[in-house]
Order: structure tokens, then sequence, then C-alpha cells
């Protein structure tokens, strides 16, 4: 996208936009090797070669932030040496900017996952108990209240004593569906939680990070985040 040289000039953090109007004026502005010397020129930082005393400039990576609705059996990692699918193949050749997963969501879950390249956003999104993460998730039998009581509580798997969760019944019968919500993030927790009272997950899927949640967008779909959707985040970690 077009942008004025002025303004791409102070985003890539060579001088302030006053300062970069005096830079074009100066003649020391080239665009794709032709001197731009008239203020209002206008060029694309993501596809012209811009120079200032003959060095090209590099502007700052443009921060994006999107949410996926991952399906089953993808991996939640950048890539697989296995060759399985992974997140980022669903927005591979579609944005410009290389994004990485914001945490893990394990291969046989489905639900929603952020991708990034904010590298400040991961760390406030990833420090354990800031942001709750809300799960569905269907188990293998009717569990006791007093089992459900025992993961509430914060149960010992694997010798780890896990951080308390809520969990509330969603749909009885045989194999009923149950409401979870995780303030940590260890690996495979909540199978690991079930399988130690007797209850394997059949399903689960992740429906809200934080109050983030999107029940329209399909599985295997994407979007971008709004500007207010990002913000809430912040606020929710400055709680």
């Amino acid at each position: 996208m077009q942008e004025r040289l002025q303004k791409i000039l102070a985003h890539a953090g060579i001088a302030s936009r006053r300062h970069a109007e005096e830079i074009i004026q100066s003649g020391r502005v080239t665009v794709n090797g032709h001197l731009v010397m008239e203020l209002g020129s206008k060029a694309d930082p993501d596809e012209d070669v811009i120079k200032v005393d003959g060095k090209k400039i590099r502007p700052p990576q443009r921060h994006v932030y999107i949410v996926l609705n991952k399906p089953k059996n993808v991996m939640s990692t950048s890539s697989d040496p296995e060759g399985r699918p992974t997140v980022l193949d669903y927005v591979k050749g579609k944005i410009k900017e290389r994004v990485y997963p914001i945490g893990r969501l394990d291969f046989g879950s489905e639900g929603l996952i952020i991708l990034t390249n904010d590298g400040e956003f991961t760390k406030f999104m990833t420090k354990a108990g800031i942001i709750p993460k809300v799960y569905e998730v269907k188990v293998a039998g009717e569990p006791a209240e007093r089992d459900l009581d025992r993961l509430r509580r914060g149960a010992y798997v694997d010798n780890e004593r896990l951080a308390p969760s809520t969990i509330a019944r969603l749909k009885g019968g045989e194999n009923p569906w149950l409401e979870v919500t995780l303030h940590q993030g260890k690996n495979q927790q909540i199978r690991r939680m079930f399988q130690t009272i007797g209850h394997p997950v059949e399903k689960l899927r992740r429906v809200r990070i934080g109050s983030l949640e999107d029940q329209k967008l399909p599985p295997g779909a994407w979007r971008f985040l709004t500007q207010e959707e990002v913000n809430q985040f912040r606020r929710e970690f400055r709680k």
C-alpha cells in the first residue's frame, strides 16, 4: 500500500516526519533508483526500494494478530518434522508477515488459537494466570461430582500439582460435555486431568481465549483481530 515518503521514513526510524521532509527536499532520497524531492510523493514500503543517502531503509515489520479456528489433527507449531499440517499452512501465501502461534493446542484438539509476530504481545499472553482459556470437553462416562471437585481444586497429575480450574456441566448423558476454564497451559493438561479420574477425553475444543470468542468462525478459517480486541487483551493483562 502506498504511503507518503515522509511517513515511511519516520516509521523506519530515520527521522521525525518534519525532518524527513527536509531530507526529501535536500535530494537524499531515491525510490527504485529515481531521485525524489517533491513533498507528497508516495511509495510502497513493501514493494519499492527506498534509499536514503544510498542506503536501503527497512521499515519495521507491521504487527499482525490473527485468530484461527484450528481443525482437529493439525499441529499448533510453525513446522513439523513428520510433515503433518500446521496452523501456519492456513495463512501461508495470504499474508506477507511471518507469524507464529501463541501457546499450544494439541494435535487432536480443535478451536481458537492466536497467531502473531508481536513478541511483547506473546509474552504477556502466555504468562500463567493472566489470560483464562475456556474449553468444551466431551468425556467418556459420567464423572462423579467429587472427582470434578478434585480437579477444580487443582489435582496432582504425574506428580505435578496443577492450578485450580473451573468446571461446569454443559450437557448430560453417558458421555457428557463439560466446560473447563484453565489459567495455566501445561502440555495436554485437560486430557491428563480427566485421564487421572478415569474419564478420558473424547473431544476437546477451545472456544474462548480471555474475552475473545467467535462462534461463526468455521474450522480452518481465520481472521485478523480488531484493534479493540487487541486492546482488550492488554487491558486484561493490566488487571
